[in-house]
């Protein structure tokens, strides 16, 4: 790789000399503004530590001077860094703004400053920057749909190297309109004059860090741009700024601080990039129709960026198309898997979807058009729709049946296996699951989730209602398909069969008498109980916010079901 000065650098972007392996980053200015002993430590390193590789300097006060590289440190010299060495460079740089950050003019290096509570500077990050053509070319034709797009990763990862080539390739390749809002002169370098890297991209300059959001709304209603091109968004008001551009038609391709989409769900600053978390109470019906709690968390609103790219590092990222479906999915537990995209050492991006990241072998199933027809025209109990996962050497203590409930309510289904004892758990990832459980309205759906089980030959298996006692037979049904020394220790150890039968029993009445009473029936006794089936039908009506009480006395003490709240 060449180190090129700042002319010759101007000749080969106007010439048009520029490939995937060009990479600009004057070293020699950033050594020129170094006390000479530092610089000529610099220079005589060993050959070990490539210049190519170097990301910064450290000079802090009474300490050696410290060159870091890709992947490791080396001192510069036995000598401390002075006073002396530190006014040296002050004095070869331009001014320091708000943010303690100068630069060196028509280059990307920047040089941020450590003081004391005098204002005196006791410390100088020398961070290198470089001009790296071709980085985007693993993201191009994400840059191209005209979405907008927001870039993560830690720091040093190469965030802003990827955005400073993406101004460039927006305004000279495809010739759009494209400002820069250029908060620390990172992306357009120091000086009045911006970087070449940045092609015929227009920067504008912010005056302090605080005033970012406002230069943000400047520059889309005085100077018309099709692209805003925006570096470390950390407020409130630069994300809300963010979100008024991208509502104007504006493409907008920012990077944020926040290493996943995850991390950002949880940032109340920067959420509303990805659209806002809210806290959501459902009605009664709406919590059972959906098996959840009433109060739950939601979107907000659209995301301000559709995509999200998340470096992980030079040549590896994964990423996220559709970030409102990313963010539902990991609201509701079932987190969708990004597409990985890796450059190989010859150029090469190989792209690897969701689908090709668990390899599964299909199992023969009736496919879900047939099972859904089949559906339409009976009303029977719970209808195995693929491979029973007990025959599959699951459903032992040591290997539990790992059960993906969609639509299904999961304290319901818990219940369901606590009954029985089974040796199950219920796992919030399809991709860790070994059947699904559904239900016939969602199935008919052919929701995303359920198209994924089938094409990953997971098993599937559709309820007719969301209630305990068609969970329960559904189990059963599964259990009595394998041979007793194959079914889990938990199981035989369980109650006998005869005491199992009368908790289905007395469930499924509850749950008769429950449908009837929400249908606008009278209050409904239930047949007598012993005290432990009583107090699981006082639950199973709390559930459903009906009231429940005993009455008479035993062994004939009972349930009655009725409209209101439970008195015991």
């Amino acid at each position: 790789m060449t180190t090129l000065n700042v002319s010759s650098e101007q000749q080969a972007i106007s010439n048009g000399n520029l490939n995937e392996s060009t990479v600009t980053d004057d070293l020699e200015l950033l050594l020129t503004v170094l006390p000479p002993r530092i610089a000529d430590a610099l220079e005589h390193v060993g050959d070990e530590y490539r210049k190519d590789d170097l990301i910064e300097l450290v000079l802090d006060l009474g300490r050696r001077p410290e060159a870091r590289y890709q992947k490791s440190e080396v001192f510069l010299s036995e000598a401390e860094v002075t006073r002396e060495d530190l006014e040296y460079v002050a004095e070869r740089l331009g001014q320091f703004g708000d943010d303690n950050r100068a630069g060196i003019e028509r280059t990307l290096h920047r040089i941020s400053a450590i003081r004391n509570r005098a204002g005196d500077i006791v410390g100088l990050t020398c961070r290198v920057g470089r001009a790296v053509f071709g980085t985007i070319e693993i993201i191009e034709d994400l840059v191209q749909t005209g979405e907008s797009i927001l870039l993560l990763g830690r720091p040093g990862v190469g965030k802003t190297t990827m955005l400073r080539e993406v101004a460039r390739v927006l305004a000279d390749d495809l010739r759009k309109r494209v400002v820069i809002v250029d908060t620390s002169n990172e992306i357009g370098g120091d000086g009045d004059i911006p970087h070449p890297s940045i092609g015929r991209a227009r920067r504008m300059q912010v005056p302090t860090p605080t005033m970012q959001h406002a230069v943000m709304i400047e520059a889309v209603e005085n100077h018309m741009p099709e692209v805003i091109v925006i570096d470390e968004i950390g407020t409130e008001l630069e994300a809300g700024a963010a979100r008024t551009i991208a509502e104007r038609g504006v493409q907008l391709i920012g990077t944020a601080h926040g290493n996943t989409l995850e991390n950002l769900m949880l940032n109340p600053t920067l959420s509303d990039l990805i659209g806002g978390i809210q806290s959501v109470t459902l009605s009664d019906e709406e919590a059972r129709r959906r098996g959840t709690q009433k109060s739950i968390l939601e979107r907000k609103a659209p995301p301000t960026f559709t995509i999200m790219v998340e470096i992980q590092d030079r040549d590896r990222v994964s990423v996220i198309r559709e970030v409102s479906g990313a963010v539902d999915g990991i609201l509701r537990g079932r987190p969708i898997a990004p597409e990985l995209r890796e450059r190989t050492a010859d150029g090469v991006v190989e792209t690897q979807s969701p689908q090709e990241q668990t390899k599964v072998t299909p199992v023969p199933a009736q496919t879900m058009q047939e099972l859904a027809e089949e559906l339409d025209v009976t009303d029977s109990l719970p209808r195995i729709a693929s491979i029973n996962p007990l025959t599959r050497g699951r459903g032992t203590a040591e290997r539990p049946v790992r059960i993906f409930a969609f639509g299904v309510s999961r304290n319901r289904l818990e219940q369901a296996i606590s009954t029985l004892a089974m040796p199950a758990t219920i796992v919030r990832d399809l991709r860790e699951a070994d059947m699904v459980i559904t239900l016939k309205n969602y199935y008919r759906q052919r929701p995303r989730p359920l198209r994924d089980a089938e094409s990953r030959g997971i098993s599937i298996f559709v309820l007719r209602s969301n209630t305990v006692v068609q969970m329960v037979n559904l189990l059963r049904d599964l259990m009595k398909d394998v041979r007793t020394e194959d079914i889990a220790e938990a199981s035989i150890q369980a109650s006998n069969r005869e005491a199992r039968d009368s908790v289905t029993s007395a469930l499924f009445e509850t749950e008769e008498a429950i449908n009837s009473v929400m249908d606008g029936s009278p209050p409904i006794e239930l047949r007598p109980q012993a005290s432990y089936i009583r107090r699981l039908q006082h639950q199973l009506a709390d559930r459903y916010n009906l009231g429940s009480r005993s009455r008479g006395h035993e062994p004939n003490r009972r349930v009655e079901i009725y409209r209101g709240e439970s008195t015991g």
